[in-house]
């Protein structure tokens, strides 16, 4: 994803005159733009912090979800419209069956120890941002087994 194309939509949902969207759009690209500036690259953004951005935000919108007491359904539909828009940028995720098969695949030697730490050590610096940790932590749990 790139920060254009989160300006350029940001824009969009000003001229239709669509406040949520507008400021779960704009919750985004001022992440982005702080993560850019923590990372010394403020003028050129790498697509790949953009996408870690959108996760982060992501996994925070769902927590906001989560967390939020049931009487409250105003806050609840808000959190939930926010993690909507969120969503539709975030780069799409391997499920528990890809996770599973690129670590057979590619991590076959350290399968073999069956040394979860070692294993976890080597898979979360490859797959970082491609898939869950929980769930690759489960896929790993279950192979180590």
């Amino acid at each position: 994803m790139k920060l254009e194309t989160l300006q350029k939509d940001m824009i969009a949902a000003m001229k239709a005159k669509d406040k949520e969207r507008k400021d779960a759009i704009s919750s985004l690209v001022s992440a982005v733009k702080k993560a850019a500036i923590d990372g010394g690259c403020r003028d050129d953004v790498p697509e790949s912090l953009v996408d870690q951005v959108i996760l982060k935000e992501q996994k925070s919108a769902k927590e906001q979800i989560d967390t939020c007491p049931d009487e409250r359904q105003d806050l609840k539909a808000e959190y939930q419209l926010r993690y909507d828009v969120i969503s539709e940028y975030a780069p799409r995720q391997m499920d528990a069956d890809e996770v599973r098969a690129y670590i057979a695949e590619k991590f076959s030697e350290e399968l073999a120890t069956k040394n979860k730490g070692l294993i976890m050590k080597a898979v979360m610096a490859d797959m970082k941002g491609k898939a869950d940790g929980k769930l690759i932590n489960q896929v790993v749990a279950e192979l180590c087994s």
